[in-house]
């Protein structure tokens, strides 16, 4: 399956369009609408495809409509949610939403996350990006020291060890929220 890999920094128009980068519209095919919603952690806009709507969907489906949290979830899931035309040449047209969400001005960075992409302003793209790789290189060096990650599997590779050497294979945990307090849930990371 395709995935949305790297980053990109495209210029918006005077009409607030963007070029989608064309190795993005490969991965998103034939479909004449990218789904957008905004992060709850970070001023960025998370985008796919119908397949990254319908994952959304299908947790929020596993809730009680009835409930409190179903109300924010589906306000954050879908009533925030934007669905933009892509057009003949491949640009959509950033919404209000979105720009007043993410401060994106006259440029947008699309970054890859796998399933989906992101829409940040430059700038503080830049600013997180060096955050997260202050933050991995953390991890690394504490998977390094522990040889194994959060759930106990060797750190192979990761952590410069052989996966069979003894480093790798002292039981040891890594320390608490090495990965982050947000797990590894797909439904904690939007």
């Amino acid at each position: 399956m395709d995935r949305f890999v790297s980053n990109t920094i495209n210029r918006v128009d005077k009409k607030g369009r963007v070029s989608v980068p064309a190795a993005f519209r490969l991965v998103l095919g034939n479909q004449p609408v990218l789904n957008t919603i905004l992060s709850v952690e970070h001023p960025v806009a998370e985008a796919g495809g119908m397949d990254f709507m319908d994952s959304n969907l299908r947790r929020l489906s596993m809730m009680d409509p009835f409930s409190e949290e179903y109300a924010m979830w589906s306000l954050c899931l879908v009533g925030d949610a934007d669905e933009l035309k892509i057009d003949p040449e491949g640009r959509i047209t950033l919404s209000d939403n979105i720009r007043d969400h993410t401060g994106i001005g006259d440029e947008v960075a699309f970054v890859g996350c796998g399933h989906f992409f992101q829409l940040w302003e430059p700038s503080a793209f830049r600013a997180y990006r060096e955050t997260a790789r202050a933050r991995v290189r953390e991890m690394r060096r504490a998977l390094g020291q522990h040889g194994t990650t959060q759930a106990g599997a060797p750190a192979a590779g990761f952590s410069g060890q052989p996966q069979n050497s003894p480093a790798s294979q002292t039981g040891s945990q890594a320390e608490p929220g090495a990965f982050g307090s947000r797990g590894s849930s797909k439904e904690q990371d939007t």
